[in-house]
């Protein structure tokens, strides 16, 4: 018969026992740990594809001084080229229409205009003298306004049928009416004109923003507080 272990030896390899346990834990965890920051490490390829995303921006209107590229969330990275060609014309849409919109804002809370009728029981006149061109927009007729909306969605529906695509290579969407004919602007001054249509789009955004955000929220932007039009 062998004598039964003390219990200082039953206890000691039990701490063996759970030693080794505890390092297989630990030694699988860091394997995890080490495969899972490995999962999200850009490798090789994908660095490739987001330098190659940068100079593509580069070589795109829009990058222009004092930020250059900048690109801080790394849309450029998301996907593939025509991805960024998309990404580019949606820019460029908003742009248009923010430039739009802003300036239609100014023009309507001034006062200005068309003389007559918008439609049989509503004026120019009566909708110019609700100042805010928020609530202008509101005392449009129905009517009016999905003839707007109309209006907007065939623009939209002909730009998106153009052949080539702006996403296969295609030039991107191009006004409409009026038509302007760039085809004998030479490249530098092309760059120029459209750098200049990006970064006023840009600012049109932030400024069509300010105006609702003032609308919306009286002081949201000291600059335009205390302005009629704007409340």
């Amino acid at each position: 018969l062998h004598p039964a272990p003390c219990r200082c030896c039953r206890y000691t390899r039990s701490t063996v026992q759970l030693n080794r346990y505890t390092m297989k834990y630990i030694a699988g965890l860091l394997a995890l740990i080490a495969s899972g920051a490995s999962a999200f490490a850009p490798t090789a390829s994908v660095q490739v594809h987001q330098s190659t995303a940068l100079n593509a921006l580069e070589d795109m209107p829009g990058a222009t001084a004092p930020l250059g590229v900048f690109d801080p969330v790394g849309y450029a990275s998301v996907g593939s080229e025509e991805t960024l060609n998309w990404f580019r014309a949606s820019e460029l849409k908003h742009s248009r229409v923010a430039m739009l919109a802003t300036t239609g804002f100014i023009v309507q809370a001034a006062g200005i205009h068309l003389p007559g009728m918008l439609s049989a029981d509503v004026s120019y006149d009566s909708v110019s003298a609700l100042t805010n061109p928020v609530d202008q927009w509101a005392a449009v007729p129905f009517a009016g306004k999905w003839q707007i909306i109309a209006a907007i969605g065939v623009a939209e529906i002909y730009a998106e049928t153009q052949k080539p695509h702006y996403m296969m290579g295609g030039p991107l969407p191009e006004l409409i009416w009026p038509s302007v004919d760039t085809s004998s602007v030479n490249a530098e001054t092309m760059m120029r004109k459209q750098n200049s249509e990006l970064n006023n789009g840009r600012l049109a955004m932030i400024a069509i923003m300010g105006f609702l955000s003032e609308k919306a929220i009286p002081g949201a932007v000291p600059a335009l507080k205390g302005i009629e039009a704007f409340h």
